[in-house]
């Protein structure tokens, strides 16, 4: 089985290598574009190098939706492209790529007009089902399907009777963001590419015109290093004006943030067997099944704030809450709310103000020399990005370069996760973890569960929960410092695990014990442990605070108050 370890001594080899000796791409920023596109140029048998200024997919691709999907409301707008696009990457995300990532998900769509809406979205909805199957990945998912008003009140019992006078159903997938994003960067590593977080450019190396490679800062150890590329790659999400700065070149388009924020309520709160799809004035609302919780999103606001720490205000709060509370026959209130998290889309800046209305599509440029940019696009066609960055880069290459491959590179864990997943019942009767226990490892590491059941091997108490978050294993928070790459604690509680989510207290009474299991791994003292634990309290609270706030100015005031990682 292919595996690689991202732990503190990687780290330090990979930024000791990347300046060793000149790579052939450099790519800067491992949100799911970044990663995805290491991967890409690696798997082509180049020499590459990917580098991180916080932690994997810290930025865009932790808070997204956690769907991926063809964009059915981009059929409206009749951007059949896009769609299809999008609609092959979801199957071969949920059948090749990564099936213990990527998982079917329903949505119920509330029709409220009888006649003309039922045949309208019907239309829509069974052209979005012909599209997926006419690219050859649509087996995985059942096709959609209408329901009268009794039955959709028997799928969906939380919804209001008056709120509906029928429905439909279909499927697409949803995954845990930040988790495919860790899984891309380890796969990449596997094969070959040099990765480190917590490694930020400062600035960009020149000859002439051509940019040959950039100076880059260990953020946690100290000391600059200077890694040289034939082609580095500007992946960097909603920073890229910024990055692009630092060249002195404003590029060729663009890049506007746009403020997307989500609650997390038990799910036991809306009575429904399926998701929920809800039109909104500006835009579509989402009620999402997320393991024992619902996810319920998402706004579209501009946003010119703070870009690294996205503040939800509590007039964002208070919007979703009232959209989806119209047709909840038991409304939700503020004392429902789990968790809130707040994350910026990368729009392409286009002719319309409105954030709703510019464009999910991406574009790469060569702005200068030895320089690719790559920005704008969605999640799910991450691997489409990736490619055309790719092939971008080889442009300015020397050599002859192999097609992308990466339609046929399966994640880390994919490989035998469905033989193990046949196999669960006789896991658990060899480990003594209940069988529920065994799927939720096999859904989150697939075939790379057996290396956190190693842990447990070692040591039985790692095959406990955690005292307060008891979703995850011990086990869990100790793999994530030995082989994920989580240097601090809020990169366990927040992106590892969704504890920061998915507990009332956001993951503060669980700090200590995750802080505790990392410190071996790490290196930690008692003072270390102690700072990690008083910076993620810190933080906590700050997002309590900004989300008191009345709007974007005070929230965005209220959640600078924490810094932003425990000092070492």
């Amino acid at each position: 089985m292919r595996t690689a370890t991202l732990g503190p001594a990687q780290r330090a080899e990979s930024l000791a290598s990347m300046a060793e000796r000149e790579l052939d791409i450099l790519v800067v920023g491992a949100g799911v574009v970044g990663a995805g596109t290491a991967l890409d140029a690696v798997t082509r048998g180049l020499s590459v190098g990917l580098v991180e200024a916080r932690d994997w997919a810290s930025g865009t691709s932790s808070r997204s939706s956690k769907l991926i999907h063809g964009g059915l409301r981009y059929l409206e707008m009749l951007d059949f492209a896009l769609v299809r696009e999008a609609l092959k990457e979801r199957g071969l995300l949920l059948e090749r790529l990564a099936p213990h990532l990527v998982k079917p998900v329903a949505f119920l769509y509330p029709l409220q007009h009888k006649g003309w809406e039922r045949l309208y979205a019907g239309s829509g909805v069974a052209l979005y089902d012909a599209m997926s199957m006419a690219r050859g990945h649509g087996r995985g998912l059942p096709t959609h399907r209408h329901l009268s008003h009794r039955h959709a009140l028997r799928v969906a019992p939380a919804l209001r009777k008056d709120a509906l006078v029928g429905a439909l159903q279909y499927y697409d997938a949803q995954m845990d963001d930040a988790r495919f994003v860790a899984t891309l960067v380890r796969t990449a590593t596997a094969y070959g590419a040099k990765t480190a977080n917590r490694a930020r450019v400062t600035g960009f190396l020149r000859e002439g015109e051509r940019v040959v490679g950039a100076r880059v800062q260990d953020v946690e150890a100290g000391g600059e290093y200077e890694i040289r590329a034939k082609q580095v790659v500007n992946a960097t999400g909603v920073w890229t004006d910024d990055t692009q700065a630092m060249v002195g070149e404003r590029g060729q388009f663009h890049v506007r943030a746009s403020k997307g924020i989500h609650l997390v309520v038990p799910k036991d709160r809306i009575h429904s067997s399926t998701g929920l799809i809800l039109r909104t004035e500006k835009s579509v609302l989402f009620v999402i099944p997320w393991g024992r919780h619902w996810i319920i999103g998402t706004t579209d606001t501009d946003w010119d704030l703070d870009k690294a720490h996205p503040a939800a205000s509590s007039a964002d709060i208070d919007y979703l809450l009232e959209h989806v509370n119209s047709v909840l026959a038991v409304p939700l209130t503020r004392d429902d709310v789990q968790g809130v998290y707040a994350g910026l889309r990368p729009l392409l800046a286009g002719e319309s103000d409105a954030t709703s209305k510019l464009s999910r599509e991406h574009t790469v440029a060569h702005p200068v020399p030895g320089l690719v940019v790559v920005a704008g696009g969605k999640y799910t066609t991450y691997r489409v990005m990736a490619k055309d960055a790719v092939d971008e880069a080889v442009h300015g290459l020397d050599t002859r370069v192999a097609e992308c491959v990466t339609e046929d590179v399966p994640l880390l864990g994919a490989e035998g996760y469905r033989a193990l997943w046949n196999a669960r019942a006789r896991i658990a009767a060899r480990t003594g973890l209940h069988v529920v226990r065994v799927e939720h490892l096999l859904n989150r590491y697939g075939a790379l569960a057996e290396e956190v059941l190693d842990l447990i091997a070692s040591d039985a108490t790692l095959g406990e929960p955690l005292q307060t978050a008891d979703d995850y294993l011990r086990a869990e928070v100790v793999y994530a410092a030995s082989h994920e790459g989580a240097r601090h604690l809020d990169d366990v509680l927040t992106r590892r695990t969704r504890i920061s989510i998915e507990t009332f207290d956001r993951g503060v009474r669980s700090a200590r014990e995750a802080a505790e299991l990392m410190a071996p791994v790490l290196g930690w003292d008692k003072d270390q442990i102690e700072r990690e634990v008083e910076h993620y309290e810190k933080r906590v609270e700050a997002e309590r605070e900004s989300q008191r706030q009345p709007d974007d100015l005070t929230a965005d005031a209220a959640r600078l108050g924490a810094p932003d990682i425990a000092p070492l």
